[in-house]
């Protein structure tokens, strides 16, 4: 069996991001899915897994194959806070539940890439705060965060990792670019992984703004 390439999305659909901001993030990971679909390299080795965070936090489905994959609907509430925090201890217990490490035996996982993006800022600081702090203990291969729309905030995302971009609108077209840029950074990253090279990750579209 191909080594793994664990890829983790957390993706806030809190209130604001009702109407087209998540049908266009709807539309961002179908792309980003099918062009992970035509890459017979991710075939064999990318494996996704989304976590949604509002006022709750949802699975909406484990580490699974990318041919395998079909995206669930994304729903939003009217309203309601922002539990990053939450998402991130779910994702830390998944981690523990899924990764498979290196063993006399067999070769696990390649290191797992995680890519959040809100366009808000944690309602649940404490939380937020003390799962920074727990996930800076585990080995990532990359950790991605992007701030979307005008009123998210750079700040808070700086504690989870030093990658942190920002992308200015909300439309389907951002989210496309954005989603293409990512499946494309899993792309050359799982190749780096697999020659045991590293390699230069694509520069980001101009609509995202390195922080």
């Amino acid at each position: 069996m191909p080594r793994r390439l664990p890829v983790y999305l957390l993706i806030d659909t809190s209130g604001s991001m009702k109407g087209e901001p998540i049908e266009s993030v709807k539309v961002g990971i179908d792309s980003m899915i099918s062009t992970l679909k035509n890459d017979p390299f991710a075939l064999e080795s990318v494996y996704l897994s989304l976590i949604t965070f509002d006022k709750d936090v949802n699975l909406l489905f484990p580490l699974t194959a990318v041919d395998e994959l079909d995206l669930p609907d994304i729903t939003t509430p009217d309203c309601g806070p922002t539990h990053l925090g939450a998402a991130l201890e779910l994702l830390n217990k998944r981690i523990s539940q899924e990764f498979i490490p290196n063993s006399p035996t067999q070769k696990g996982d390649w290191l797992p890439v995680l890519i959040v993006m809100t366009d808000g800022k944690p309602s649940d600081v404490l939380l937020y705060s003390q799962m920074c702090e727990a996930l800076s203990k585990r080995k990532f291969g990359r950790v991605i965060a992007c701030a979307a729309g005008p009123l998210a905030k750079i700040e808070p995302l700086k504690k989870l990792t030093s990658e942190v971009y920002k992308l200015e609108n909300l439309d389907s077209d951002s989210f496309i670019k954005l989603f293409q840029w990512v499946s494309s950074s899993i792309d050359e990253f799982n190749k780096s992984q697999g020659i045991g090279v590293e390699t230069s990750l694509p520069p980001p579209p101009d609509e995202i703004v390195v922080f």
